[in-house]
């Protein structure tokens, strides 16, 4: 699982920084999904991490 939580890792820092928007990791059941946190109305206790692409330049 570890696998797949850094695939996903990857992938939501990657679309931060190419759309420059925040967006979302989140998990249900097994599964990792990322979307734009704008659009994200789920589970709070769902949510991985958010990524906010203005912090990512900043570090």
């Amino acid at each position: 699982m570890s696998h797949n939580l850094t695939l996903a890792q990857n992938h939501a820092f990657d679309l931060a920084r190419t759309l420059m928007v925040p967006v979302i990791l989140f998990q249900t059941e097994d599964e990792f999904g990322v979307m734009v946190s704008s659009e994200y109305d789920g589970d709070d206790d769902a949510i991985v991490h958010d990524y906010d692409p203005w912090e990512i330049m900043d570090s």
